[in-house]
């Protein structure tokens, strides 16, 4: 096996994933527990996609330049849990 190709955060995210997938949640509740939430057009309105790893997507916001991320679900699709990079 390559080590350099071993994804090191797979395990973790599949355990998130599951999480925010089972059951799937509404707009509303997803709003209660998270706050700001975009469905894809909302998304893709303020964000720039840089890329994903499930159930991540990495953005850079139009308006400020400033990158960060976020976590969603996979249907409905929303996405949630704004975190701004601290290296910017």
């Amino acid at each position: 096996m390559n080590m350099q190709n071993e994804d090191t955060t797979e395990q973790a995210r599949r355990v998130r994933q599951a999480e925010l997938n089972a059951p799937m949640s509404e707009r509303a509740e997803l709003e209660k527990k998270h706050g700001q939430i975009w469905d894809k057009a909302q998304l893709l309105e303020q964000f720039e996609v840089i890329g994903f790893m499930a159930p991540f997507v990495v953005v850079k916001d139009r308006k400020t330049g400033q990158r960060g991320s976020l976590e969603f679900q996979h249907g409905p699709r929303f996405y949630f849990n704004w975190l701004p990079d601290k290296d910017q």
